[in-house]
């Protein structure tokens, strides 16, 4: 029998994999994920299957790239034929939850075709990407699309919270020199702190919402989806952590004046979005990254709280625990804001896996370097819960064995893949492109970053010399050879998607060269 039994899943939502203290930041100490870490394996080259909330979520939730299950952007439905991680758990008796983010939009369409109502139990699955919504929350609501039944909203009015919407009033907006409220939707208020108590943050919720599911499985088997709406904007921080790095000497931006002087035309693009302006200021920078870092902070201390109850409850022996991000945040960094391109600070995640059984031993507390996507976390989960991955579907492949001291099933991938359909944006109107052609794919091995764009030149890094991505050698003469060998890469994993989903590679070689077993005989004289 495996000893896992149970799996919690946490995301915390555009967190940059360096600012982590077990990945290197200087002064931001994370000490409970650095202890995941010390238990568990730390991946150091895991990247975003598409570096934007939804379709990079929905990766992580089906084993399959972005342009395969089809939700290439935030508001983009998954279809509903698409499998989710709770479907293939679910009829082995094992319930599969969420507290916290999502980014799913139901395909309305596709279910009204079928005859689903979205208020049934089937339906309600299919909207929640196949999770029990134990506590459904993407956040994100402004006062002209707010939620007023939304659970965090009216948990923070029987708090004393008076307003329509405290998620925005409160819980988002900063508290002012004469106790005003400052909107968080202003980047310039992220000095303030929120106006709630620090326990009654979104963090601090959604922790208590996790525990709450814990206790409530009992026995049974579960696989509990801890998606934290933090560090992602509104920037604002509860005391006492917006003033933990006020004052704290930050790192300058990773930019250089080349990069303006030389930039591919998508890249350009984004540089003269409003964010991209807005971020390339040294004091905006300077203003949001102590909440940016405090709000990471919090994400650690609430944390400890889970794996204090886990441990309580001694569940911790039989608990596998994943800790990621869906994608990063530039914060300045490459003239850019938010994320959408491929450098570093927005493609790259923290991974990290603890897996309890004694078979991991030989391997905790190690650093792993291969190439890992999003797309590797479903089949990895699949396979400690020792049910079968159906890779006529599935495209990412399992770390179990690596992280159990064994040798993988197959050879392991020489390039990270990511992908992205920035159609959405106003970079395609300066453009003037249509939106089939708004795609853009990278390719990263150890030494090298391609990044091909339909209807464009590629950007080419060399990462071994270049390793902060601040000279684009996609026109240069001598790296013509190897943009060539990647597109040819690029070509055959494009190839290589799961397209044929509804039978299985088994079935395909017992029935080939079968026609005359069933009695079909073809081309005989």
């Amino acid at each position: 029998m495996a000893k896992v039994k149970n799996i919690l899943f946490v995301m915390a939502d555009q967190l940059r994999r360096d600012y982590l203290s077990c990945y290197g930041h200087t002064f931001l100490k994370t000490p409970t994920i650095d202890a995941l870490a010390k238990r568990g394996v730390r991946f150091t080259q895991a990247v975003s299957s598409s570096p934007v909330c939804g379709p990079a979520r929905m990766s992580l939730y089906t084993g399959r790239t972005a342009f395969s299950h089809g939700a290439s952007w935030n508001f983009v439905p998954l279809q509903i034929g698409e499998f989710t991680l709770g479907d293939y758990l679910r009829p082995h008796g094992i319930r599969v939850a969420l507290a916290g983010k999502t980014h799913m939009r139901a395909d309305i369409e596709g279910m009204q075709q079928l005859g689903i109502s979205a208020g049934s139990d089937l339906g309600i699955l299919a909207s929640e990407c196949g999770f029990e919504p134990w506590e459904r929350d993407d956040g994100e609501h402004p006062n002209q699309k707010f939620n007023p039944d939304l659970a965090y909203n009216k948990w923070l009015r029987s708090h004393g919270y008076e307003s329509p919407n405290p998620w925005n009033d409160f819980a988002n907006a900063g508290r002012g020199p004469n106790s005003e409220q400052m909107t968080g939707w202003a980047l310039r208020n992220s000095i303030y702190p929120a106006r709630i108590d620090k326990a009654h943050s979104e963090t601090a919720y959604m922790t208590q919402r996790a525990i709450d599911f814990i206790d409530d499985a009992g026995d049974q088997p579960w696989v509990l989806h801890l998606s934290y709406i933090k560090p992602h904007w509104p920037y604002i921080a509860p005391d006492p952590y917006h003033s933990m790095f006020k004052g704290a000497e930050l790192p300058k931006a990773n930019k250089h004046i080349k990069e303006k002087e030389t930039a591919h035309p998508v890249y350009r693009a984004f540089m003269n979005m409003e964010i991209g302006k807005t971020f390339s200021r040294d004091d905006v920078r300077q203003t949001v990254l102590p909440a940016y870092m405090g709000l990471i902070k919090e994400i650690d201390d609430q944390l400890a709280r889970v794996i204090d109850h886990l441990k309580e409850n001694q569940l911790l022996e039989n608990t596998l625990i994943v800790f990621t991000s869906d994608h990063g945040d530039y914060m300045g960094d490459h003239w850019l804001g938010e994320k959408e391109m491929f450098h570093e600070p927005s493609v790259s995640v923290p991974l990290i896996i603890v897996d309890p059984d004694p078979k991991a031993d030989s391997t905790r507390g190690q650093v792993d370097d291969r190439l890992v996507e999003g797309i590797d976390i479903l089949p990895t989960m699949l396979d400690a819960l020792n049910v079968n991955v159906p890779m006529q579907r599935i495209e990412g492949q399992s770390l179990l064995a690596k992280i159990r001291g064994q040798a993988d099933v197959k050879p392991w991938r020489q390039a990270a893949f990511s992908e992205i359909d920035y159609s959405y944006y106003q970079a395609r109107l300066e453009l003037g492109i249509e939106p089939s052609q708004a795609r853009a794919y990278m390719l990263k091995t150890h030494d090298w970053k391609y990044v091909y764009y339909k209807g464009f030149r590629p950007q080419l890094f060399d990462l071994k010399n270049d390793p902060h991505e601040l000279e684009d050698l996609g026109e240069s003469k001598n790296t013509q050879s190897i943009r060539s060998e990647f597109q040819g890469e690029l070509l055959e994993r494009l190839t290589d998607r799961r397209n044929r989903v509804t039978i299985s590679d088994d079935t395909v070689r017992e029935r080939t060269a079968g026609a005359e077993k069933v009695g079909i005989i073809i081309g005989r004289w």
